[in-house]
């Protein structure tokens, strides 16, 4: 194979990975019983005028499976990170004791896994997106280096390698689902 293939191959590969590490993440923040940090992943307070995400301006702590608790690294923030993860629209009622917010994890009801599994599945889908894009850039790229010259064989051969990576990635996304999946239906 020549180079500017091998090259091509590497970069879906990359792309690849991305959309599989970017699922990952998207999955930290779709919560599955027990509470987490990462729960709160999407919460950004407004911090002396900039968007901070909430992690950088406090300490979140986990002291058992149902509560989190938030300690601002200076009290006057106390008030905006209330208002931050209000906003934020997550399901959460913090509760202000002056010094610390605290937050009871509510469990899960059937519904609310039902709707946590939909959106688990969303976020596959879009991650699939992805990787059939890589796909389909990485065609691209071999079509226009077989029409510049390079050899028919070669140009098949390095397609055929660009689906078999799109194929095996797409089963990873699929046994990552369905981990997922298992982990929010557990009670």
């Amino acid at each position: 194979m020549t180079e500017e293939i091998e090259f091509i191959i590497e970069s879906t590969e990359e792309s690849m990975n991305g959309s599989i590490a970017h699922l990952e993440k998207s999955f930290l923040n779709i919560r599955a019983g027990k509470a987490s940090p990462a729960m709160l992943g999407s919460v950004f307070v407004d911090y002396y005028g900039s968007q901070t995400p909430l992690a950088q301006i406090a300490n979140m702590n986990v002291p058992d499976a149902r509560t989190i608790t938030i300690q601002p690294f200076e009290k006057s923030m106390l008030h905006a990170i209330e208002k931050a993860i209000m906003v934020a629209n997550i399901g959460f009622n913090p509760m202000n004791n002056g010094d610390i917010i605290i937050i009871s994890v509510p469990p899960l009801t059937e519904e609310r896994r039902r709707d946590l599994t939909k959106q688990a599945k969303v976020e596959a889908e879009d991650a699939k997106i992805g990787i059939r894009n890589a796909r389909k850039d990485a065609n691209t790229d071999i079509k226009k280096l077989e029409k510049e010259g390079t050899s028919e064989d070669i140009c098949k051969t390095a397609e055929d390698e660009v689906q078999h990576l799109t194929n095996s990635f797409i089963k990873k996304i699929d046994e990552i689902l369905a981990h997922k999946e298992a982990e929010i239906m557990k009670v």
